[in-house]
């Protein structure tokens, strides 16, 4: 006799496989984030630091939000990407901005609590939440990525486009993302881990050529490229004008600086580890090193350690040590206490009910509690996410876009 419906076990909820080729790109893409930030103070003195400082900002930004694009959905968003949107990136970026001016003003600094200037590495949640409400209507266009390379290049011909909102830098970048948003449409996991390991090697030579290249220009040249002020360039941060570029051509200099992180970006993909390494279970907690590592770093960058001309192993040093604090804060004991910051669920501020006193939905059921049981925010799907669509993620419910 088979069993009714209602007897029936329930069935296991589809799990995402988790994909080991993203969990090391992110991985390795936030601990440069890392290793940037904490050799800033040696770039002025030093110039091999200058050198790896600029080898690092041509392609790890890039990276990072590239990754961001490749699992963003592109669909029209549901309630439980709406509420991701809050819980995810809006609510740890209040969080964190309150954080850093009660900091400030415990230096001695006058407490001005202003969430449309984000501090040092807030700008990127700002950013996200533009992409990522942005994507679904940019995709309606047709060349959605020659639509946001012009956006870029012409953000930086006006100064009204600053750091207000991280304007300057959402603008400047967002080709990047809808970069690995065209990623996702041209299956690029699925082909590259079809591929032999012969053939991959073959890629990866290629790979590996580009980067030795770039490594080698960067020290020859290194004169040249503080007299062009290429690290302010690198950043998206200002106007043509601001870094002192006011020549109808000055875009062509951000044009070829976003085709060349394009470029690398595809080739840092390329030398990840397709396997399972010992730094893969560390890709889960990019959030966390991202908004933590930062509380780490400031007495660095604050105090006058680092000042002046520094020994030759001050560098090695230091991006050793920014190794060891992307790992530290990667491990689940830093996670499980810093969690209530970095992943919110706030579930008293959500409405309790989908609907009005007067019978308007206002959110459909399945923005309502209980939550996803997953330990980890949408937040990091979108900076690192948990699999690939098509074969490593089937049927996950929104369309892929």
């Amino acid at each position: 006799m088979l069993p009714t419906p209602a007897a029936r076990a329930p069935r296991p909820p589809n799990r995402k496989r988790r994909v080991p080729l993203w969990d090391n790109a992110r991985w390795i893409a936030i601990t440069l984030v890392v290793v940037g930030h904490g050799i800033l103070p040696l770039i002025g003195e030093d110039d091999a630091a200058y050198s790896v400082y600029l080898f690092i900002y041509s392609f790890h930004v890039a990276v990072f939000v590239t990754v961001a694009g490749y699992f963003a959905k592109s669909g029209p968003p549901n309630a439980r990407a709406m509420r991701q949107i809050l819980t995810d990136i809006v609510f740890p970026f209040l969080i964190f901005e309150t954080i850093w001016t009660i900091v400030r003003f415990l230096l001695g600094g006058g407490f001005a609590l202003d969430y449309t200037t984000a501090s040092w590495t807030l700008w990127f949640l700002i950013a996200l939440a533009i992409w990522r409400i942005v994507l679904p209507y940019l995709v309606l266009l047709r060349f959605p990525l020659l639509i946001a390379i012009a956006i870029s290049i012409g953000a930086g011909y006006t100064a009204e486009i600053d750091s207000t909102l991280a304007l300057s830098r959402t603008f400047g970048m967002l080709p990047f993302f809808v970069f690995g948003w065209k990623l996702r449409q041209w299956r690029i996991t699925d082909r590259w881990l079809d591929l032999t390991t012969a053939s991959t090697w073959r890629w990866r030579a290629g790979a590996i050529a580009v980067f030795a290249a770039l490594l080698v220009l960067m020290p020859v040249a290194i004169e040249t490229w503080r007299d062009l002020k290429l690290r302010r360039f690198m950043l998206y941060d200002e106007s043509y004008v601001a870094i002192g570029y006011d020549e109808p051509w000055s875009g062509a200099i951000r044009l070829f600086l976003l085709l060349l992180a394009m470029l690398l970006s595809v080739a840092f993909l390329m030398l990840m580890p397709r396997r399972t390494t010992w730094f893969t279970a560390f890709g889960s907690a990019t959030m966390y090193i991202y908004l933590l590592h930062s509380f780490v770093l400031f007495p660095l960058r604050e105090t006058p350690i680092l000042e002046g001309e520094q020994p030759w192993w001050v560098l090695p040093a230091m991006i050793v040590f920014c190794v060891l604090v992307s790992v530290v804060l990667s491990l689940k004991p830093v996670r499980r206490v810093f969690r209530p910051l970095v992943e919110p669920r706030a579930r008293w501020l959500f409405r309790p009910e989908p609907m009005t006193a007067t019978g308007t939905i206002v959110l459909p059921p399945e923005a309502l509690p209980p939550l996803p049981a997953a330990p980890r925010s949408e937040a990091e799907d979108a900076t690192a996410p948990d699999a690939a669509p098509s074969r490593e993620a089937r049927k996950d419910g929104e369309p892929t876009g």
